[in-house]
């Protein structure tokens, strides 16, 4: 059953218990996300590893973990986040890129499991540890995918992964250097909406892993597409499910035993579970827009600048407001705007707007620029409001400054 959304009288709760700017997050839409991505994939052994790159709040990790999840790493630090969290490093895939080999070597000393996506590191990997510590291999597909030139990571130009036309040549190294190759990893990017991507690299993939005859299981990453706005196209998982389970069946059998499928979803499982909640400081009339100047912008929500991308606004103060049209910007040095040209009910100076889809690549890529402060973060579950990150104060923003005595100062 689809978890019905946060009440606006809670969430207006909320910002006036927290204040603005705040990161909300709904746990029964997160729990109910994982658990639909989970049942999406019959007949064949499933493993969902979470890509805390989307979010990485403790309380989200451990909601997850309980839920079964394990997770996606992509630095020696959210590895370390992972085991903080209580995952145990059987349950942490750890896939770095472009890394010095000594944060490698740390993580093979945690005993995560080790995805490596370079030529070079895979070379070190063997003459450090031959076959005593085993590795699955990412590899490029050479496929465009997703809906943004920074979401697909697949593609020729791409800096992730090895080539799947260098196959020879990894063959050459793991057999010179004995190395244990346990899985094989593809990930060709964000917002794909059907599953003939899925299953393009799918059949790269199976070819080539009859070269690797030590399998325990293939990883797909992840991508699948969420709504941003109303009514958007989104990614029919029920029906991709299908395809890629019936895919991935035939070639187990082809292969001669059955590997599980791992799946590494981050924005899939949390994007629409968050909300970013502002305050509208200025209503600001210019010769050609009305603007909205909100007491956030892109230190706290970097998307909407970075990758283009649209959230869709309410205010939730006014939702019976006469609509006007307004362009929501925020306070930052920078043309910061989080929504052009919106069709919003009337919006007054103090009226709380809503900012949705906000729960993956939030806060996780939030910044102090303009020595702004971070917000703080709230879960709600079962109705309760739950504060599970302090808003910042200056003195996180000075805290490892070290003052130089030496530096003159004017009398």
């Amino acid at each position: 059953m689809i978890p019905p959304e946060i009440p606006h009288k809670l969430v207006l709760e909320i910002a006036n218990t927290f204040g603005t700017p705040v990161y909300v997050y709904h746990a029964e839409a997160i729990q109910y996300q994982y658990k639909r991505l989970l049942m999406a994939f019959p007949n064949v052994k499933v493993k969902l590893h979470y890509a805390l790159k989307a979010l990485n709040n403790v309380n989200i990790l451990r909601l997850l973990k309980a839920e079964g999840a394990g997770l996606d790493a992509v630095s020696i630090q959210e590895v370390q986040l992972g085991l903080r969290a209580g995952f145990k490093p059987s349950q942490i895939m750890y896939t770095p890129n472009c890394v010095d080999f000594e944060e490698i070597k740390q993580a093979a000393e945690l005993g995560v499991h080790m995805n490596i996506d370079n030529i070079s590191i895979l070379e070190h990997f063997g003459n450090e540890f031959g076959s005593s510590l085993p590795c699955c291999i990412r590899l490029n597909p050479h496929i465009m995918a997703g809906g943004h030139t920074h979401t697909s990571v697949g593609h020729i130009d791409s800096k992730f992964g090895i080539s799947i036309y260098q196959i020879r040549h990894v063959l050459r190294i793991i057999t010179s250097l004995n190395i244990r190759v346990n899985g094989l990893h593809m990930h060709t990017g964000s917002d794909i909406l059907d599953a003939g991507v899925f299953l393009q690299g799918a059949d790269l993939l199976f070819d080539a892993a009859r070269n690797f005859p030590d399998l325990e299981f293939m990883d797909f990453g992840s991508g699948f597409k969420v709504g941003y706005k109303p009514d958007d196209i989104v990614t029919d998982i029920e029906e991709i499910g299908k395809k890629i389970s019936l895919a991935f069946l035939a070639f187990c059998k082809d292969y001669g035993r059955d590997l599980e499928l791992w799946f590494e979803p981050g924005k899939f499982i949390v994007s629409g579970a968050g909300s970013l909640l502002v305050k509208a400081n200025v209503v600001k009339q210019t010769t050609s827009t009305v603007f909205v100047g909100v007491d956030s912008g892109q230190n706290h929500l970097l998307r909407p600048m970075f990758y283009d991308a649209y959230h869709h606004i309410e205010n939730i103060s006014n939702p019976d407001g006469v609509r006007r049209l307004y362009s929501v910007v925020g306070y930052i040095c920078e043309t910061d705007t989080l929504g052009y040209d919106r069709n919003l009910p009337e919006v007054r100076e103090g009226d709380i707007l809503r900012i949705k889809n906000t729960g993956a690549y939030g806060f996780s890529m939030s910044n102090n620029y303009n020595a702004r402060l971070r917000p703080p973060e709230v879960l709600v579950m079962d109705g309760v409001a739950h504060l599970i990150r302090k808003r910042e104060i200056m003195e996180d923003l000075t805290r490892n400054e070290v003052w130089i005595d030496t530096i003159k100062q004017e009398s």
